[in-house]
């Protein structure tokens, strides 16, 4: 999976359960939903979605959660959102928001079998037991 280009400065990764999974369509610049998690392990977490392989493009796009990238203290970028990601486990679909995010990567696909997805949906499922 190809991530934004600030990447490199995520520091905190919020886990969000997202509140209406079929109203993405009217969704601008922010994923709405519940944070159910923190995860301080954000490098760890982003090199395991840039291991995602693609996956086959289908058409529900039901997302359950999504990712906030988080800045942290960084000096240029005090506590920051850099970019947030919603997945769909199901249509195998990743759409990406923020300002980083270029057109060419604003939607990607991902192979939800394989072991970096599954090992992602698991952390996904343990914030929202």
């Amino acid at each position: 999976m190809l991530l934004p280009t600030t990447a490199n400065l995520v520091e905190l990764i919020e886990v969000v359960r997202i509140a209406d999974p079929v109203g993405w369509y009217a969704w601008t610049d922010t994923v709405p939903g519940e944070t159910i998690g923190l995860w301080e392990d954000a490098q760890q977490v982003l090199a395991q979605l840039e291991a995602l392989p693609p996956g086959t493009k289908m058409r529900c796009f039901t997302p359950r959660f999504a990712l906030r990238a988080h800045t942290g203290q960084h000096p240029d970028f005090p506590n920051q959102v850099l970019f947030e990601i919603a997945f769909c486990f199901q249509c195998e679909d990743a759409w990406f928001f923020g300002p980083a995010v270029t057109r060419e990567s604003a939607r990607q696909t991902f192979d939800p079998d394989s072991p970096p997805a599954r090992e992602l949906l698991r952390r996904f499922r343990a914030e929202d037991a």
